[in-house]
């Protein structure tokens, strides 16, 4: 995932460590060694995510 999404709000499609797919809106706050650190907006929690997890990615535009 490209660094210029750091502080952006995306949708990614993750497969966690048993395989299970999930669909998340997240906001990212930093990318390093693999892990992206971001707040899920669905729970509003600071969580992590492995970058090599993550099957897809879009950036969400707000419009005004």
């Amino acid at each position: 995932m490209p660094a210029k999404y750091i502080g952006r709000t995306v949708e990614i499609v993750y497969m966690d460590r048993s395989g299970k797919l999930s669909q998340r809106r997240i906001e990212i706050h930093s990318i390093q060694n693999g892990l992206i650190r971001a707040t899920c907006l669905q729970t509003g929690e600071p969580r992590a995510f492995r970058e090599s997890n993550v099957l897809a990615w879009t950036p969400i535009i707000h419009s005004a």
